[in-house]
């Protein structure tokens, strides 16, 4: 038998077999190559579709299957047409992406949305701001549901001093910095970064570490993620001191975490991000943007702080407060952390129980 021969064969095979599934009993999840975030999301909807009963065959079986379930982590599979032309029920997450920013790519998704939302089985938001552009768009309300970007809190322990001091230790930054995070990616592409990508919101960052040096003169900034060059090269002209990590393993981030004295989020749109329950769940006090699921999740003074998109006075006044308030801060952190652990995966489990009933069979009702 030939090579060619034995791959007809086999191909036949699988097609036999695939199609005797019963119709939507089996769910394709789908990442996207190169978003960590998101990669990370589909493993935790994996553990929980595994938890609900929901049988999960490997991904290459999709091309040989007909009428099942797929999830798509990323909105931006929308723009394909592949879906179109399968025959198979289809879900999305719909984190981020609104509409007249001046992005065409976001423009263009919200297009082809209103245009085939009809298709769409199943759409999930992280947040209230999201759910209702995704409402105008036509699709019928029945199909939007909004569940957020959610924390694994065993991968983000609330932090004790012990791992604030070995952590600001083993990344050789001086006791007395006042540490400020920033764990993301806000440049183009994934080269450098030096063109910044401002709807997360770099030059607002830059403008508030300039003026927070001004007042806290020992501030230190700490990075992680790729394309970092604008902001680093920002803080080079600043004469701001700033450590940088990019690591390969994910829930390694935590240990960033537990050297922050603030994480601060300046950015103009956000599906999440996921630092704010992340920052939440160590124990890190947080100063947001009003943006993406942070409008939901945080009470301004009780959990976090939380001021309009580009406000640097009220992003420099929070953090300074936090900086001059050190004492004062554990009822914060305290409730960061409820807050924390009333939004994991498993405290999701009866979302998306209702998400995945009537699309994909659920066994354990």
């Amino acid at each position: 038998m030939t090579v060619e021969l034995f791959r007809q064969t086999a191909r036949i095979a699988l097609q036999s077999w695939t199609r005797r599934w019963p119709h939507a009993s089996r769910l394709f999840l789908f990442g996207e190559n190169q978003s960590w975030v998101i990669n990370w999301e589909m493993r935790e909807l994996s553990r929980l579709a595994q938890r609900l009963g929901i049988k999960r065959p490997p991904s290459s079986l999709y091309f040989h299957s007909q009428e099942q379930a797929v999830f798509y982590g990323s909105q931006f599979a929308l723009l394909e047409d592949d879906w179109l032309t399968r025959g198979h029920a289809v879900a999305t997450a719909y984190f981020h992406g609104k509409p007249g920013l001046g992005i065409k790519e976001f423009d263009a998704l919200y297009e082809r949305l209103k245009m085939h939302h009809d298709k769409i089985a199943r759409l999930q938001v992280s947040h209230s701001e999201m759910r209702d552009v995704i409402l105008a768009s036509g699709i019928d309300a029945s199909k939007v549901h909004m569940i957020p970007i959610a924390v694994n809190v065993d991968f983000f322990p609330l932090r004790s001093e012990a791992d604030y001091r070995a952590a600001r230790q083993r990344l050789a930054i001086p006791d007395a910095a006042f540490v400020v995070g920033s764990f993301q990616k806000d440049g183009v592409g994934w080269g450098d970064g030096l063109e910044p990508k401002l709807i997360k919101g770099p030059d607002v960052f830059l403008q508030t570490m300039k003026r927070l040096k001004s007042v806290v003169p020992e501030v230190h900034v700490l990075l992680s993620g790729p394309a970092r060059g604008y902001v680093m090269k920002g803080l080079r002209e600043l004469h701001i001191p700033f450590t940088h990590r990019l690591l390969k393993n994910y829930p390694d981030i935590k240990e960033l975490y537990h050297a922050c004295d603030l994480y601060l989020v300046t950015s103009r749109e956000e599906g999440g991000p996921k630092a704010v329950l992340e920052s939440m769940a160590c124990g890190v006090p947080l100063v947001t943007t009003r943006v993406g699921q942070a409008m939901d999740l945080v009470r301004h003074g009780e959990n976090a702080w939380m001021v309009d998109s580009e406000e640097v006075d009220g992003l420099v006044h929070w953090a300074q407060w936090v900086h001059s308030h050190k004492g004062e801060l554990n009822p914060v952190r305290e409730a960061g952390r409820a807050t924390a652990e009333a939004n994991t995966y498993a405290a999701q489990l009866p979302l998306w129980q209702k998400f995945f009933d009537g699309f994909v069979t659920v066994e354990s009702k």
